[in-house]
């Protein structure tokens, strides 16, 4: 095996871990949204767009589109399963309305990675046609997984706070970037290469956002719990004053 080839099955074991970290960071935000039983704020964008990105790698990596890509199938596989994990929890702690969108989305990503395996596999018969199709939609879906979470940078923006953007994602996203970046550019691969710079540039702006926001986001925290503490005061001082004494 050529040193390059070492470099590079590495470099795919290094991106693979860092992978596993992001699919799993979003562990914490959804205890938090089962110990409430509810998603409040929490958008099942980025869960659904990596969703359907972790399904389309996974068909680029098979050996009858684009062989000797084992690496890229081994972790976008595990994503596949991790992130339905995440969806369903959205389902079941959603509201009606937001239930249904995201089973609405859910079923339309199905539908199109199926479309897109029989396509791929039945009427195209090059080994290289086949990776610049699914190529071509995976640099289109991977900036999508990387890009969804602008409408949380959004509100984040509009509010001041990053409450609602986990700061492990973006830590995550930024080390996969390169990770990949890195794995692809040692044989280089555009369909691997466009994306990840790209999504290491995204991943920047989220992290210069949450050290932008960070001490208001401690701030607006620290102000609610005080209008709590007082809120419970007022309330307790006023049972004091009506309450009658207990009789022994």
């Amino acid at each position: 095996m050529a040193a390059a080839d070492i470099a590079r099955t590495v470099v795919g074991i290094i991106g693979n871990i860092i992978s596993g970290f992001l699919f799993l960071s979003p562990v914490p935000t959804f205890m938090e949204i089962w110990r409430k039983g509810s998603v409040e704020q929490f958008s099942p964008a980025p869960y659904l767009a990596t969703l359907v990105n972790c399904m389309v790698w996974t068909l680029y990596g098979l050996p009858m589109v684009h062989p000797h890509s084992l690496l890229v199938v081994t972790i976008n596989g595990s994503g596949c399963v991790i992130e339905i994990i995440y969806v369903t929890l959205f389902l079941i702690y959603s509201n009606r309305s937001k239930r249904l969108k995201v089973f609405l989305w859910l079923l339309v990503e199905l539908i199109f990675i199926t479309a897109l395996t029989l396509v791929t596999l039945t009427l195209v018969h090059s080994l290289k046609k086949r990776s610049a199709i699914v190529g071509t939609t995976c640099i289109l879906f991977n900036i999508m997984m990387y890009a969804s979470p602008l409408a949380v940078m959004k509100l984040v923006i509009k509010t001041k706070s990053v409450e609602y953007m986990p700061f492990f994602i973006s830590l995550a996203s930024f080390g996969n970037g390169v990770a990949w970046t890195t794995y692809a550019l040692i044989r280089f691969d555009p369909f691997i290469t466009i994306p990840n710079g790209l999504g290491t540039l995204f991943a920047v702006a989220q992290l210069i956002l949450y050290a932008t926001y960070y001490k208001s986001t401690k701030r607006q925290i620290a102000a609610r719990k005080a209008n709590v503490e007082v809120d419970l005061s007022q309330v307790v001082a006023g049972s004091d004053g009506q309450g009658s004494k207990p009789n022994y």
